[in-house]
């Protein structure tokens, strides 16, 4: 928990790009794969929920992913700068593609996360570990909000089950959690270099 609370700290004080910047924030508050991040489009926002459709999904299923407040506050900071367009977050060479795969990882480098600490891939892991070992949520609606298949007795043919409701106040808990993080390294910065 402290070494995200100092990652959220590292990107809140990003440098770069406000489009790589709200990347890195929508990484961190949805935990869905990279490629998903990168080409989040307008269209796929639907009041406090990222829809994203089977044919950008690996399991060939559609994602609902509720958004916390903060997740939405990071739409809201992005869209006078790219919401006339497709992607939330689009890349520096036009509007009309999505931001590289390559501009996450490299803001993280330059943030002074080398490989071994944090990839744009590691925001799922992160959240997955926290989720379950600190937050004490269930595993069921982490793996879903993960996208991933959620083994069941029965099988996919009689549950279909979203936990939408449950993971609605999980992904706000989440946020919430990281921002707690975020303060408590702030904090521990302060004194630090009061000393």
């Amino acid at each position: 928990p402290d070494e995200v609370g100092r990652l959220m700290l590292a990107i809140d004080d990003y440098q770069g790009s406000l489009v790589v910047r709200c990347a890195l924030l929508m990484s961190a508050l949805t935990f869905q794969r990279p490629g998903n991040v990168r080409s989040m489009e307008w269209d796929e926002i639907e009041g406090d929920g990222w829809h994203i459709p089977k044919e950008k999904t690996k399991t060939r299923e559609p994602i609902i992913v509720p958004l916390s407040k903060q997740a939405v506050k990071v739409l809201e900071e992005i869209a006078p700068l790219t919401g006339r367009g497709r992607y939330v977050f689009p890349s520096a060479r036009g509007g009309s593609r999505q931001l590289s795969d390559g501009a996450v990882r490299t803001a993280l480098r330059s943030m002074g996360y080398d490989r071994s600490q944090m990839t744009a891939h590691g925001f799922r892991a992160m959240a997955r570990t926290l989720l379950d070992e600190v937050l004490n949520q269930r595993v069921e609606w982490i793996e879903m909000q993960l996208g991933h298949r959620v083994a069941d007795v029965h099988g996919r043919a009689y549950n279909r089950t979203q936990f939408i409701v449950n993971r609605v106040a999980m992904m706000q808990r989440w946020a919430d959690y990281l921002d707690e993080l975020g303060q408590e390294a702030k904090c521990s910065s302060v004194i630090t270099e009061g000393k």
